[in-house]
């Protein structure tokens, strides 16, 4: 509903009331297969086959006010807004189980015998690849999630009602100081209620002495931030008819996502994301078929029963769970009586609205019919989301997994796995130089726009939830950083940085009355006849290698880098133009893994590489479309413009040109610098007719 009310011609008042409902649109998932995955990005799981299951769907009412007053110089506005979320979430990661091949030490459980007799590999070694890993069935990691028989299963596993309300008012005035010169300045400010779950199915890990704690049903699960204040300055000056001068800057408030932020539902114990890995003398069974998983009743430290009731509603606020006796229930219903570690999951108590502060300069010059723009514009972003790993990765020695029970032969024997907590400490920077020319006038019947931009992207992490639930072959873009406890070394280009980019679309009115040849056709046939086009280019995307093998006691996450000791050419101008690196099957003679060094940690007692993250660039993107357009009026004689008929050629790629993707970027996986992906389709016509009325 939207209704508008002008008393006068300098009041407006504005009311809009909004209600929006979003349903479901979870893709089919395989449930009869468990996952696999190598560490070295080998494999890529196929329909889906671990079972996972994620999204949100809901409701959003929202009430919105807008005012506008003129008065003398002065354009006033101001209004507010006012938001309620309530959204089902769905949560579940691999719940036919996943087992992961390579990426960290896996333990051989048979003899190996080499051609040449050197290469022996002996019961008990560890295993030199993923490839043998899925040979002889031995993983590295099992991770699966299950749900207790109280809370959802399947489809809707970590089904959990998410609420949060949001309220934001702002306030701007436009003052026209001079006639070539007006000023621009307002405030805004934003607040948002801690994110909560409407039936106390909501638990986290939170830390305090140097110790995690499982808390059920936390109040709260972190501060609220009422710190939402935006204000933004521009100015723009006329220096005469053809000349504008342009300047701003604002701070915009990034109140915490929905989606992305949230990791105080759909885990421990609703849906339980166990967690196991090989070590010395305990190898993780492999089954090509889901295992059944039967969960325990979750207790508090003094032994009492946390869902007794079986309500939810009946939990007292930060009720802590007895992690360890969970586990060692749940091995006692195992097969085989092995303590496996429960994953956790939380948001940092000190989680804050992020911040993204831009500014911009820039000049505007009418050049004849052309409008020809040169602007500087940037933007910092500060109190980014991330995911942090405050127990190390998976396979973590007890030196680094410092939440994790180890017995002397450093064997699990409880704590926690994995930890995932969301926080906002990541950085972003971007700076960019951005020219554009434009003509939208009628003369020669011609019309265009181009654009240019030379920009760089700088941040210590360029996804939030990539870390914990992505798995792909061929380029592995990895979220999580290499080493979880210094992420300076992960500052770097974005993933989606871009250092050059140019685009153009022009549209051209053809005369094709003028052609002799046609013009006795008549004004019905050759009038209406118009031709597009469109192109871009773009230089490539920056990419990490990575050595794909754990090099650390900190664990294994497929992040960990190599040493350079090359400068390889990267071009795909080669005979073998897939061949990014240049040497083929000796591309890896660039880089070296530092493992088996002095002083070492983990089971091949290396270090972490020393080449940063993103360092290399794919291949260019450059693409050319075009439309030949034909609009026929069919409507009435009295209105023959009422309906139109349109006619559309057009060709996707004109010039076939070939878009190389990523290289495969694994040091010791298939193929490392080849390119097996194209990031663009070929060339594509399609014919199409339109009634536009």
């Amino acid at each position: 509903f939207s209704a508008t009310w002008t008393p006068s011609a300098r009041f407006t008042s504005v009311t809009t009331l909004g209600f929006v409902r979003s349903t479901p649109t979870f893709s089919a998932h395989n449930q009869t297969q468990p996952g696999l995955t190598f560490g070295d990005g080998a494999f890529e799981p196929y329909n889906s086959p671990a079972g996972s299951i994620m999204g949100a769907f809901g409701n959003l009412f929202q009430a919105k006010q807008d005012f506008t007053l003129v008065r003398g110089k002065h354009t006033w506005q101001m209004g507010f807004e006012f938001r309620v979320n309530l959204d089902t979430t769905i949560f579940g990661i691999d719940p036919n189980g996943l087992y992961t091949f390579g990426g960290g030490a896996a333990y051989s459980p048979v003899s190996i015998r080499s051609t040449s007799g050197a290469h022996n590999i002996s019961v008990g070694d560890t295993l030199p690849d993923s490839l043998t890993g899925l040979l002889t069935a031995t993983p590295f990691s099992y991770t699966v999630a299950a749900a207790p028989p109280m809370f959802p299963q399947g489809d809707m596993m970590g089904e959990a009602a998410v609420r949060r309300q949001a309220v934001n008012v702002y306030f701007r005035d436009t003052w026209k100081i001079t006639p070539n010169f007006s000023l621009s300045y307002g405030l805004r400010y934003e607040v948002n209620s801690r994110i909560h779950e409407a039936h106390h199915l909501a638990s986290g890990v939170f830390f305090r002495d140097n110790e995690a704690r499982f808390l059920i049903n936390p109040d709260p699960h972190y501060d609220k931030d009422w710190n939402g204040w935006g204000p933004r300055m521009a100015f723009d000056w006329r220096l005469n008819d053809k000349t504008v001068i342009r300047a701003g800057g604002s701070i915009t408030t990034l109140l915490p996502n929905l989606w992305q932020q949230n990791t105080v539902t759909g885990g421990l114990p609703y849906v339980a994301s166990i967690y196991a890995s090989a070590a010395p003398g305990t190898a993780v069974p492999f089954s090509a078929t889901p295992v059944s998983v039967t969960l325990p009743g979750a207790y508090t430290p003094a032994g009492q029963l946390i869902y007794s009731t079986g309500n939810s509603m009946d939990v007292a606020p930060n009720t802590v769970m007895d992690v360890n006796r969970y586990e060692r229930d749940l091995a006692s219903l195992s097969p085989d009586k092995q303590v496996c570690a429960v994953s956790g999951y939380g948001m940092a108590p000190d989680t804050r609205n992020g911040y993204v502060g831009s500014y911009t300069a820039g000049v505007e010059r009418k050049l004849g019919d052309l409008t020809v723009n040169a602007a500087y514009v940037a933007a910092v972003g500060v109190k980014l989301a991330r995911i942090d790993f405050p127990n190390a990765y998976g396979g973590a020695d007890p030196a680094f997994a410092r939440y994790t029970d180890f017995d002397a032969s450093g064997k699990v024997t409880g704590g926690f796995g994995p930890i995932y907590i969301t926080a906002n400490h990541s950085h972003s920077t971007y700076h960019s130089l951005q020219v554009s020319v434009s003509k939208t006038s009628l003369r020669y019947g011609l019309g265009f726009q181009a654009s240019y931009t030379f920009s760089k992207s700088l941040d210590d992490t360029s996804a939030v939830l990539g870390g914990f639930i992505a798995s792909s072959s061929g380029t592995v873009m990895q979220a999580s950083p290499q080493n979880p406890f210094d992420l300076r070394r992960e500052k770097g280009p974005s993933t989606f940085d871009a250092a050059h980019s140019f685009s153009f679309n022009a549209v051209q009115e053809l005369a094709v009355g003028r052609v002799p040849l046609v013009r006795a056709l008549g004004p019905r046939f050759t009038s209406g006849w118009s031709l597009l086009g469109v192109g871009s280019l773009a230089t490539g995307s920056p990419f990490s290698v990575m050595s794909g093998i754990q090099q650390t006691g900190v664990g294994s996450n497929g992040a960990d880098r190599p040493d350079q000791i090359g400068t390889p050419t990267l071009s795909t101008s080669r005979d073998v133009r897939e061949d990014y690196f240049g040497l083929g099957s000796g591309n890896g003679s660039y880089f070296t893994i530092p493992i088996n060094v002095a002083a070492g940690t983990g089971p091949n007692q290396g270090r972490f590489g020393m080449l940063g993250r993103n360092t290399f660039r794919g291949p260019g993107f450059h693409n050319f479309d075009m439309s030949l357009i034909k609009n026929t009026p069919i409507g009435l004689a009295s209105n023959p413009e009422r309906a139109v008929l349109q006619f559309r050629f057009e060709v996707f790629n004109v010039f076939n040109l070939v878009n190389f993707g990523l290289p495969n970027n694994v040091l010791l996986g298939p193929g490392f610098g080849l390119i097996s992906r194209t990031s663009g389709s070929s060339r594509q016509i399609q014919l199409s007719l339109k009634i536009l009325f």
